[in-house]
C-alpha cells in the first residue's frame, strides 16, 4: 500500500534571517551594560571628552610612557571577549563560553583591532566543537578521570581555536571589515547614507533589524567611534523619531482601540526604548511604513550634516539611553535628529490616514498577532496594545499575565532546587494532562535558577512565582500552594484542552519553537529519569532501610534532619547538604499536601551530593510543618534525575486518597516499598 508523504512546511528566508539576528542579539544584548560602561567612561575622559583624564582617557604621556588607559583595552580585549564567552555559553553552558573566549582571544590579537564579528564566529564556533567533541568520549570516562580529561580537552582545544582565531579566521574578518566600513564610508562622502532608511525601516517592523544592527552596524560603529570618539551608525536603527511620529499620527487622526491606546504605546515607545509597540500600527495600514521611512531618512540626514553621532549603543532605543550615549559635541545634532524624524513621520502619518478609509478599531487585535507570528513568540508589551494579558491573568487566577500565541507544548514546574517539590509537581500534572488526552504536551521540571523564556506555561510555589517571571516573561504563569492536588493544575488543563483542539492538534507531535532544544538537564521527565536510573543500575534509590515506620520526630525541622540523617547514613550526601535542606525550608515550604512533605537541600548543595537516594518516614500522630499537618516525610538528593521515577510513584500514590490510606495503615516497610512500585523490595 503506498505510503502518503507529508511535505514539511518551508520555513522562509525572513525566518531564517530573524534567527540569525535573534542569535547575533543573544551574543550582543547579555553585555549591553558593559558597553554602556565604555560609552559612559569614553564621553568622560577622552581627550575631547567632558573630563579628560589622560590615565583613563588613554592620551598623552606619564613618566614618559604613553598612558593606555581604559577605553583602548575595554574595546579591543573586554567586550569582544565577553561577546565570544557569551556566544559559546549560548551553545554550550559555561564550558563552551571558555572555550568561545579562548578561540576570540586569538582572532583580537591577530587583527589588532576590536574584533566584535570574530567574536561573533569564534564564540558559537568553540562552544559547538567542544560540544561534539565531549560527545564523543560522552559516558566512556572512567570515574575519577572526568576532570583531568574534562579540563585537558576545553585546554587543548581552545588553543587550536585560538590558532585558528589568529592565522585563519582574523585576516578574513579583518578584510570583511574594511570592505564594509569602504561601503559606509562611500554612503556617507556621497551623501546616501539617509537611503538605508529604505530597508533598515522595513526590516524593523519585519524583526529583522537585529541581524542588521547586531551583525553590522554595532561591530562597523564601535570601530568608527573609537577611531573618530563617535558614529552615526549607532543612531541609524535606534532613532526613535519614525515610531514617535506614526504613534503620534494615530493620537490625532486614529479611531477607536489604535487611537485610544497610541498615548500608553508612545510613552513606552520614546521613554521605554519598546519600538515593538509601534509595530501593530504600521501592520494596520502597511503604506505606513513610507513614513518610517521618511523619518528615519530625515533623522539620518540630519546627523549627517551636523556631523552628530553617539559614543556607543544605544539599547534599547529610548530617548534616555540615546542622550546617554551621545558625544558631547554632538546634542543639537542628535536632538534635531530625533525631531525632524518624528515631524516627518508625522506629517506623512498622517496624510496616509487622512486619505485612507480605514477601521482601526477591528484591525488592531489582528495586527498585534499577525506581529507575534513574525516574531515567533509572545510580545511582552502587546497587552498594553489590547488589554488581553490583565483580562487572561484575572479571569483564571494565573500568577502572570504572559498570553498564548498557540498551542501549549512545553509546560515546566519550577523550583528552588529542581530537585523534589518540582518533580512531584510535574509528575502530578503530567498524569492530569495524559489522562485529559494530550500525552504530547511536555511537562517537565527545573530549577528557578535554569528557567529560560523557551515555556509555554510556568507553575511555581506562589512564594516563587516573582523569581521566575523575569527569565519566563512570555509565558502564563500559575502559582500554586499545594503540590499534591492545587485547583490550579483544571486550570492548566483546560488551558491545555482549549489551546490545542481548535487547530492545535495537527501539529501536536511537534516541538513549538526551540523549548526542546533548550530546556536544562534537570528538567527531564520522571519517565526520562526512571529510564537513566535503570541505565546506569540505580535500584536502590529507595532502600529498606531508609524507610522508617514510626519517625522519633515531634518538630519539622528535628524531621528535616531524621530525613537527612538516612540519607547520610546510605553515604548519598555529606553534613553540609543537611544544613541545606533546612535552608530550602526556610526560604520556601516543602509542604506538598495529602500530609506530605519532601525536604531537600538547594540548588546550591548539589555538590554535596555523592549519589541518588529517598528516604521515607512516617510519623502516625503527624507533626506541625508551617501550620499544616504531615505524616509522611519523603527527603530527597538526586544526581542527573535518577530520583525522578521514585517522585513519579509517590506523586501517584498521594494523589489517591485509598493509596494514602493503604501507607497509613501500613506495618512493615515492604508494604511501602511494594505501593512505590516494589523498588528494591
Amino acid at each position: 500500500m503506498a505510503t502518503e508523504t507529508v511535505a514539511k512546511p518551508r520555513t522562509s528566508a525572513r525566518v531564517h534571517v530573524q534567527k540569525f539576528g535573534t542569535f547575533l542579539s543573544g551574543m550582543i544584548m547579555p553585555n549591553i551594560g558593559a558597553f554602556i560602561a565604555w560609552g559612559i567612561i569614553t564621553a568622560l575622559f577622552i581627550e575631547k571628552g567632558w573630563l579628560p583624564v589622560p590615565q583613563l582617557g588613554g592620551f598623552g604621556e606619564t613618566g614618559g610612557k604613553p598612558n593606555i588607559g581604559l577605553v583602548g583595552p575595554m574595546i579591543t580585549y573586554l567586550l569582544p571577549l565577553l561577546i565570544g564567552y557569551t556566544g559559546g555559553k549560548n551553545v554550550y553552558d559555561v564550558r563552551g563560553g571558555v572555550v568561545g573566549a579562548i578561540g576570540t582571544m586569538g582572532v583580537i590579537v591577530g587583527a589588532g583591532i576590536p574584533m566584535f564579528i570574530g567574536a561573533m564566529i569564534m564564540g558559537p564556533l568553540g562552544g559547538w566543537t567542544m560540544k561534539k567533541i565531549d560527545m564523543l568520549w560522552d559516558g566512556k570516562i572512567r570515574p575519577g578521570f572526568e576532570m583531568l580529561v574534562n579540563n585537558f580537552s576545553a585546554g587543548i582545544w581552545g588553543a587550536l581555536l585560538a590558532m585558528l582565531g589568529f592565522y585563519g579566521i582574523s585576516p578574513l574578518v579583518t578584510a570583511f571589515s574594511t570592505a564594509a566600513g569602504n561601503v559606509v564610508q562611500f554612503l556617507v562622502n556621497n551623501g546616501l547614507l539617509p537611503l538605508t532608511s529604505i530597508f533598515i525601516e522595513p526590516a524593523k517592523v519585519l524583526f529583522l533589524n537585529n541581524a542588521i544592527n547586531h551583525g553590522v552596524l554595532t561591530p562597523l560603529g564601535v570601530q568608527q567611534s573609537l577611531d573618530q570618539g563617535k558614529s552615526i551608525l549607532f543612531l541609524l536603527e535606534a532613532n526613535p523619531g519614525p515610531g514617535l511620529g506614526i504613534l503620534l499620527a494615530y493620537m490625532f487622526f486614529g479611531r477607536g482601540a489604535a487611537k485610544a491606546s497610541a498615548p500608553g504605546a508612545a510613552i513606552i515607545h520614546f521613554l521605554g526604548g519598546i519600538h515593538e509597540i509601534y509595530f501593530p500600527y504600521v501592520l494596520m495600514r502597511p503604506l505606513l511604513i513610507l513614513a518610517a521611512i521618511a523619518g528615519g531618512m530625515t533623522g539620518i540626514a540630519t546627523l549627517a550634516v551636523t556631523g552628530a553621532g553617539l559614543v556607543a549603543p544605544a539599547a534599547p532605543g529610548s530617548i534616555i539611553a540615546v542622550l546617554a550615549q551621545t558625544s558631547r559635541d554632538s546634542y543639537l545634532g542628535v536632538i534635531l535628529s530625533v525631531l525632524l524624524a518624528t515631524t516627518a513621520s508625522f506629517l506623512v502619518a498622517s496624510v496616509i490616514m487622512k486619505t485612507t478609509k480605514h477601521s482601526d478599531e477591528a484591525d488592531l487585535g489582528d495586527a498585534t498577532a499577525r506581529m507575534e507570528a513574525m516574531k515567533g513568540k509572545k510580545s511582552s508589551v502587546s497587552s498594553t496594545l489590547t488589554g488581553a494579558g490583565a483580562s487572561a491573568g484575572a479571569a483564571s487566577g494565573r500568577g502572570g499575565v504572559g498570553v498564548l500565541a498557540g498551542p501549549v507544548r512545553n509546560i515546566v514546574f519550577a523550583c528552588d532546587a529542581g530537585m523534589g517539590s518540582s518533580a512531584m509537581g510535574a509528575s502530578v500534572l503530567r498524569n492530569k494532562i495524559k489522562a485529559a488526552g494530550f500525552p504530547d504536551v511536555k511537562v517537565t521540571n527545573a530549577s528557578i535558577a535554569n528557567l529560560s523564556d523557551t515555556y509555554d506555561v510556568v507553575v511555581t510555589h506562589q512564594d516563587l512565582t516573582e523569581r521566575a517571571k523575569p527569565a519566563t516573561s512570555s509565558a502564563v504563569h500559575y502559582s500554586v500552594d499545594n503540590f499534591m492536588s492545587s485547583p490550579r493544575y483544571e486550570e492548566i488543563v483546560d488551558l491545555v484542552r482549549e489551546s490545542n483542539t481548535e487547530g492545535g492538534t495537527s501539529d501536536a507531535g511537534t516541538t513549538h519553537g526551540a523549548h526542546a532544544a533548550d530546556a536544562p538537564l534537570d528538567a527531564a521527565p520522571a519517565a526520562a529519569g526512571a529510564a537513566g536510573a535503570s541505565a546506569n543500575g540505580s535500584s536502590d534509590i529507595l532502600a529498606r532501610e531508609s524507610v522508617v515506620m514510626r519517625g522519633s520526630a515531634t518538630t519539622r525541622d528535628a524531621a528535616i534532619d531524621e530525613a537527612g540523617r538516612l540519607l547520610l547514613a546510605r553515604g548519598a550526601v555529606d553534613e553540609g547538604y543537611i544544613a541545606a535542606m533546612h535552608e530550602r525550608e526556610e526560604s520556601v515550604s516543602t509542604y506538598m499536601g495529602s500530609f506530605l512533605a519532601i525536604p531537600h537541600g538547594t540548588n546550591a548543595a548539589k555538590d554535596h551530593i555523592r549519589k541518588s537516594a529517598v528516604s521515607v518516614i512516617r510519623y502516625p500522630e503527624g507533626i506541625d510543618w508551617n501550620g499544616k499537618q504531615v505524616k509522611f516525610v519523603v527527603g530527597v538528593a538526586g544526581i542527573n534525575n535518577e530520583h525522578l521515577h521514585i517522585l513519579s510513584s509517590i506523586a501517584k500514590v498521594f494523589t489517591n486518597k485509598e493509596q494514602v490510606a493503604r501507607l497509613e495503615a501500613a506495618t512493615s516497610e515492604d508494604e511501602v516499598l511494594e505501593l512505590f512500585g516494589k523498588v528494591n523490595a
